[in-house]
C-alpha cells in the first residue's frame, strides 16, 4: 500500500519539499540499512554453524570410523529437533520481542556448536545435532515473521532476497574459511582439523549474540533511529498491508488451510534440495578430484558466488513485476536440471558448472517462496504460520541427507541421491502453480 502523501520529519506534516515517493523511498532504504546487513551477518553465523558439519565430514568420518549412513543420519537429526520446537518459538518471540529471543536462539546454538569438537561416538553425534536444532529453532523463521514488522508485501521480496544472501555468503566466506581451518590447523594442539573448525567457528555466534541485545529493535514503535513521521509511514503501510491478510480465529481453522499445507509442502521440496547441495558439495568437489580440503573449501565459494548474484536480480524483478509463482517455479527448474546434470559430466571444471546451476536455482527459490505465505497470513497467523511451514518443510533437512547417505552406501556412487533431489525439485515447481496467482502478486 503506497502513501498518498510525504510527512516532514521533523514536524509529522505534509511537506512540498519531498515528493511521497521519495521521502517512502528514502524511509525503506534506511530500514533497509539499519537492519538487513545485521540480520545477514546473524543468518551466516547461524547457516555457518549448521552446515560446517558437511565440510567436517572430510576429516571426521575417518578419525571416528564412521559411515556415510551415519554422516546422513546425525546431519538430518538436527531437523527433528528444528521442527519440535520451531513454532513454540516463533509465537514465543511474536510475544517477548525479537531482541531478547533471537539473542538467546544464537548464544545458545553457539555453546551446543562448539561441543562438536568433543564427539567420540555416533550416539553423541546425533544428540548434539538434534540438540543444535533445538537451539537454533525460530531463528530464521523469527527474522522472516519480524520482516513483516517492517516490510509490506510489496516490499518484502527484495528484503528477504537480500536476507537470504547470507546462505551464499556463508558459502563464500565458510568454504574458504573451513577449508584453511581444517588444513592450517590440523594437529594443533593434538586436536584434528575438524575439531578446530567447530571450535573457531562457533565464536562469530557468541559475539553476534550479545550484539542482538544492543543493536536490534523489536519493532517500528522502538526503534530511536526512526523520526516520528518515518514511524508514521511504516506503520501506516504496514496496517494496511495486514488488513488484506487472512488472520486465523482458532488453532483447528488454522490447521484446516489448506493453503499452509501446499506451501509446506513446496518448501519441503526446496529445501530439500538446498540441503542437498550444502551437505554434500565438499564430497561432491572431493569426488570431482579435489583432494587438499583447502582447495576443496576455495572451490565450493564458486557456487554461492553465482548464487549471490542471483539472488537480489530475481528479488527485484518479482518485486518490480509484482509476480511471485514464476519467479519461485522457474529457479527451481534450473537447479533441477543443475542437479540431474551432474553425476553424467565429469571432472572438476564440469562439475562446478552444474553446480553453480543449481546454487543459483535453490538458493534464489529459498529466498522467493516466503514472498508467499507471508503475503497471506498477518498477525499471530504469520507468527505461527511461517514456523508452521518452515519447521514441517525443513523435516526435508531430515530426509535429505539421510536419503542421500543411504543411496551413496547402497550405490557406492552419488548418481542414484542426485536424481532423487533433482525429481524432488521438480515435483515442488509444479505445486506451485497450485497456489491462486492474484492471492500472492502484489
Amino acid at each position: 500500500m503506497k502513501t498518498k502523501y510525504a510527512t516532514s520529519p521533523l514536524a509529522g506534516e505534509a511537506t512540498p519539499h519531498v515528493d511521497a515517493a521519495t521521502f517512502e523511498s528514502r524511509t525503506y532504504a534506511k530500514v533497509v540499512r539499519r537492519l538487513i546487513p545485521f540480520l545477514m551477518l546473524c543468518y551466516l553465523g547461524a547457516y555457518l554453524d549448521r552446515v560446517n558439519v558437511g565440510f567436517a565430514k572430510l576429516q571426521m568420518l575417518n578419525d571416528l570410523h564412521f559411515s556415510e549412513t551415519i554422516y546422513g543420519l546425525g546431519a538430518g537429526i538436527f531437523f527433528l529437533g528444528y521442527f519440535i520446537f520451531e513454532v513454540p518459538s516463533n509465537v514465543i518471540l511474536h510475544k517477548v520481542g525479537a531482541k531478547r529471543w533471537l539473542a538467546r536462539i544464537m548464544l545458545t546454538w553457539a555453546v551446543i556448536s562448539a561441543c562438536f569438537a568433543f564427539v567420540s561416538t555416533p550416539t553423541q553425534f546425533y544428540v548434539l545435532r538434534f540438540l543444535l536444532g533445538v537451539a537454533e529453532a525460530g531463528f530464521a523463521p523469527g527474522v522472516i515473521l519480524y520482516m513483516t514488522y517492517w516490510f509490506p508485501s510489496e516490499r518484502r521480496a527484495k528484503a528477504l532476497s537480500m536476507f537470504f544472501m547470507a546462505i551464499p555468503l556463508a558459502g563464500i566466506v565458510g568454504g574458504p574459511l573451513s577449508g584453511y581451518i581444517m588444513h592450517a590447523f590440523h594437529g594443533m594442539g593434538d586436536l584434528a582439523g575438524w575439531k578446530w573448525l567447530f571450535l573457531i567457528e562457533a565464536l562469530p555466534s557468541l559475539v553476534l549474540g550479545v550484539a542482538i541485545l544492543l543493536y536490534l529493535d523489536n519493532g517500528i514503535h522502538s526503534a530511536k533511529w526512526l523520526t516520528d513521521a518515518e514511524k508514521a509511514l511504516l506503520e501506516r503501510n504496514i496496517e494496511g498491508d495486514n488488513a488484506q491478510k487472512h488472520e486465523h480465529l482458532s488453532i483447528r481453522a488454522f490447521l484446516a488451510d489448506r493453503r499452509l499445507w501446499l506451501m509446506a509442502a513446496i518448501y519441503f521440496c526446496v529445501v530439500l534440495g538446498q540441503y542437498g547441495l550444502t551437505f554434500w558439495l565438499p564430497t561432491i568437489i572431493r569426488k570431482s578430484g579435489v583432494a587438499d580440503p583447502l582447495w576443496v573449501g576455495i572451490f565450493t565459494a564458486l557456487p554461492y558466488l553465482c548464487a549471490i548474484v542471483a539472488l537480489p536480480l530475481i528479488g527485484m524483478s518479482a518485486d518490480r513485476r509484482r509476480e511471485r509463482r514464476l519467479h519461485l517455479a522457474v529457479p527451481m527448474l534450473v537447479s533441477a536440471a543443475g542437479f540431474a546434470t551432474l553425476p553424467l559430466l565429469g571432472g572438476v571444471e564440469a562439475s562446478l558448472l552444474c553446480l553453480c546451476v543449481a546454487a543459483a536455482g535453490i538458493l534464489a527459490s529459498s529466498s522467493q517462496f516466503w514472498a508467499l505465505p507471508t503475503a497471506l497470513l498477518g498477525g499471530m497467523s504469520a507468527a505461527a504460520g511461517i514456523a508452521a511451514v518452515n519447521c514441517v518443510a525443513n523435516l526435508a533437512g531430515f530426509f535429505s541427507p539421510a536419503i542421500v547417505g543411504w543411496l551413496n552406501d547402497l550405490t557406492g556412487k552419488s548418481t542414484a541421491g542426485l536424481v532423487f533431489i533433482s525429481v524432488t525439485v521438480v515435483t515442488g515447481a509444479l505445486l506451485v502453480f497450485l497456489v491462486p496467482a492474484k492471492s500472492v502478486n502484489r
